[in-house]
């Protein structure tokens, strides 16, 4: 009889419904290949790290899902005085942002990195602590974080957004997730366009195509895997500036994730939200992690208690 009321006070944990970071499990299975500016519409799942930041519900930049408390996007995104964590909202879950049954968190705190001048664009890079945790499926996983060291070639790589598809017209915006394929193109050959490259820096085009991202896609993350038939995404980049939209043989500038991997999980950790690759990985097999004052008793502790409890019921101990 006493074993009913421990059992009614243990909180009933579930399982994050979810693979791991950077994997798709509604999309895997059925790829299909395609080819923003120059895209085609991105399929159920296929990008479901990607999320919409808006501003009085209308959609102002992309971003990703690093974990179950925070996004990664572009500090030009959010680098305005007038722009308070409160105005700010991110839908996660969703290709369609006319969709009627969107997932919307609210934001409790923004971070740029001390580094970023708009000037410049060097260290083009920000996290977004969200008011609550997001609940990870199939269509809310997070991305991961590039592995050190990073690959000396990536594969496979994608850009996605709701941003301009016509860099002429701003109407030209789009309800629906687009996405184009991406090759990295060696630091060296785009320094010679962009003479403010720096280090921190990566470039990304199609040889012979207008292939690009465009406002509105900023902030986005370009992610890619480690090999030709890798199922695991990592994030490369972030969607940060370039010249004009899709000029042939024009390549994007993207902030290079890799330097900023320390500063992301020094941050986290700050904040009281660390990002915790280990808990990714162990995240279908581990229950929601609770506070000390509500976790389960652990299971090695119920037959100490129930002793307890049978005696303190027959001697009447307070």
């Amino acid at each position: 009889m006493l074993l009913l009321p421990i059992l009614l006070l243990m909180p009933q944990a579930q399982a994050a419904d979810f693979t791991g970071c950077g994997e798709r499990p509604i999309f895997e299975g059925r790829t299909r290949y395609s080819r923003i500016i120059g895209g085609t519409e991105a399929e159920e799942g296929e990008f479901p790290w990607h999320v919409s930041i808006q501003v009085a519900n209308e959609h102002m930049c992309g971003g990703a899902i690093l974990s179950a408390w925070w996004i990664l996007t572009a500090a030009h995104c959010l680098n305005f005085e007038e722009i308070a964590p409160k105005e700010l909202n991110v839908v996660v879950g969703t290709n369609d942002l006319t969709s009627p049954h969107m997932d919307i968190k609210q934001v409790t705190k923004i971070i740029l990195h001390k580094d970023y001048t708009r000037a410049y664009m060097d260290s083009d890079i920000g996290l977004l602590l969200l008011a609550s945790p997001i609940e990870f499926n199939g269509l809310k996983v997070p991305i991961c974080l590039p592995p050190t060291p990073s690959p000396i070639s990536w594969h496979q790589c994608w850009v996605a957004g709701w941003g301009q598809t016509n860099s002429t017209e701003k109407a030209s915006m789009t309800n629906e997730l687009m996405k184009v394929p991406m090759v990295i193109i060696d630091w060296k050959e785009c320094s010679k366009l962009f003479s403010k490259l720096t280090k921190n820096m990566l470039c990304a085009g199609y040889e012979n195509e207008n292939y690009d991202a465009c406002q509105g896609d900023s902030g986005g993350p370009l992610v890619c895997t480690r090999d030709a038939s890798g199922s695991k995404w990592y994030q490369v980049g972030i969607i940060s500036w370039g010249r004009s939209c899709g000029q042939k043989n024009t390549p994007g500038i993207y902030t290079l994730l890799a330097k900023y991997v320390r500063w992301i999980k020094n941050v986290t950790q700050l904040e009281g939200r660390p990002y915790s690759l280990e808990a990714l990985r162990n995240s279908p097999k581990q229950p929601l992690q609770y506070s000390r004052t509500s976790a389960n008793p652990m299971p090695w502790l119920l037959p100490c208690l129930l002793p307890c409890l049978l005696l303190r019921a027959l001697f009447n101990w307070y």
